[in-house]
């Protein structure tokens, strides 16, 4: 639809993200499986676990993605600034994908360093998105 033209990055950006956290599934699975655990279950927290990593990357994202989701969708809907809504979004992509590669890779810290950066980046992005979304309605 030529309408939405204009939030083509930003709809691209939910679509590579949801793609990615389906794409992480199977091998959280597998990853949990490997260690004999049932469906469903979690590794032992433990960081340097890569199954345990790997989960929490999962998890991380399915946990962000309703949010990532509303607050764009809302935002090209509403009829918010395309140049925003897509930097934003595209932002918040870059600093998502960042953050699992992080996690996934065990780098830093367990509970602060640099995913804790990249975690915020991408939250800062969402509050923006969803307060253009908010004044766009107003």
């Amino acid at each position: 639809m030529e309408v939405f033209s204009a939030y083509s990055h930003a709809i691209a950006s939910l679509v590579i993200f949801t793609v990615i956290i389906l794409f992480l599934s199977p091998f959280s699975a597998l990853a949990k499986a490997g260690k004999g655990l049932a469906p469903g279950a979690t590794p032992d927290q433990d960081y340097s676990d890569k199954a345990y990593r790997l989960n929490r990357a999962y998890l991380n994202g399915t946990e962000t993605l309703p949010a990532y989701l509303t607050v764009t969708v809302a935002a090209i809907l509403l009829g918010a600034s395309p140049f925003w809504v897509n930097l934003l979004a595209s932002v918040a992509l870059v600093s998502r994908i960042v953050m699992l590669v992080i996690h996934m890779r065990g780098i830093g810290k367990p509970h602060s360093g640099l995913r804790s950066v990249f975690y915020v980046i991408g939250w800062a992005c969402m509050v923006l998105m969803g307060v253009m979304a908010l004044v766009a309605a107003i």
